[in-house]
């Protein structure tokens, strides 16, 4: 008897773990990894992130609304790995003097202003809040309406001269964060 409940437990075991195998190795599948670039002769700005698709689902609202991200609560701009955003030289980041260097891009939405985020800390997991000491800056940006709207996550560059709006877009949002080269 007692080998037939080993036996049962170790083909859970086994069962259990092939699933977690398969959802680890195909996660990218459902949110690609990608980067964004801007580059010119003076600034290079890459934006490593995994691209989610909406799949029929309220991105950002309320919770009670079962919004996949709520008002107000930690984002990691994409999926999987934390968003890393790497910029060559110094720059103004929402008014905001930034030194060149890579950062942990995060995000608190909000219906009509959101709270971005740089830290210090890279290379980590993007599910869970960076440690708030390791800020570099945080800024608040308005959020704009987006048509049509975006199916999957999509941060680009929107360069006027002088001035780069690093843009995120998804659903029917868009937020631009201006950055000015040094």
């Amino acid at each position: 008897m007692l080998k037939k409940i080993l036996l049962g437990l170790l083909m859970l075991v086994l069962v259990l773990g092939g699933y977690l195998a398969y959802i680890f190795l195909t996660t990218k599948n459902h949110s690609p990894a990608t980067v964004a670039t801007y580059s010119d002769s003076t600034l290079t700005i890459t934006v490593d992130y995994c691209q989610p698709y909406k799949k029929g689902r309220l991105i950002f609202g309320t919770a009670e609304n079962d919004a996949l991200q709520p008002y107000g609560e930690y984002w990691r701009v994409g999926a999987n790995e934390a968003t890393q955003i790497t910029f060559s030289s110094d720059v103004l980041f929402c008014g905001e003097p930034l030194s060149a260097g890579t950062y942990w891009l995060y995000a608190y939405p909000g219906e009509e202003m959101w709270e971005i985020g740089l830290n210090s800390e890279i290379g980590k997991w993007g599910a869970f809040p960076p440690e708030p000491e390791n800020d570099v800056l945080r800024v608040k940006v308005p959020a704009e309406e987006l048509s049509p709207i975006a199916e999957q996550l999509l941060v680009d560059f929107d360069d006027s001269g002088d001035m780069i709006n690093l843009q995120i877009k998804w659903d029917n949002v868009l937020v631009p964060i201006p950055i000015l080269k040094n």
